[in-house]
């Protein structure tokens, strides 16, 4: 057979395309090991910023739990207060024991059960009384929306 181009030496033209191959092909995995990469590090990053988060929601979680214990602390401190400062007779000493009574239960509530306490209280205060609370909801929407309109 004749050969079709002149310039070229025979057997030339399936060398330059084996080797476009080659090259091609090499260049391929070049991207496909960098795209790997790439995912593996961002897969990373996402992860470690992921865990991050879960740390800090977790330590805010602990110190908005000391928080309130500490306010619980304070609430049976002011009823001790109350208590020894609140007339001891009649009826106004029957309202003082009452409301240092109310806010060192409250106070001892605080303490022990903490934000994680209230919450589940809560939650199951809504449960028994589902219409109460979608009434008691509605009313303080209506409230903030009074309070905020101009």
């Amino acid at each position: 057979m004749a050969n079709t181009n002149k310039n070229r030496p025979e057997g030339t033209a399936p060398s330059v395309v084996d080797k476009a191959r080659d090259m091609a092909s090499d260049v391929k995995d070049k991207v496909q090991d960098t795209a790997t990469s790439f995912t593996e590090r961002a897969g990373e990053a996402a992860s470690t910023v992921a865990h991050r988060a879960g740390e800090m929601a977790s330590t805010v979680g602990k110190k908005v739990d000391r928080g309130v214990s500490a306010a619980g602390t304070g609430m049976q401190s002011f009823a001790e207060t109350v208590r020894d400062r609140g007339p001891s007779s009649g009826v106004l000493g029957s309202a003082t024991s009452a409301v240092a009574d109310t806010l060192e239960d409250t106070g001892e509530y605080l303490e022990s059960h903490g934000l994680s306490g209230i919450a589940s209280d809560l939650t199951d205060l809504i449960r028994r009384n589902p219409i109460p609370a979608l009434l008691i909801g509605i009313g303080v929407g209506f409230l903030i929306a009074r309070a905020t309109r101009s």
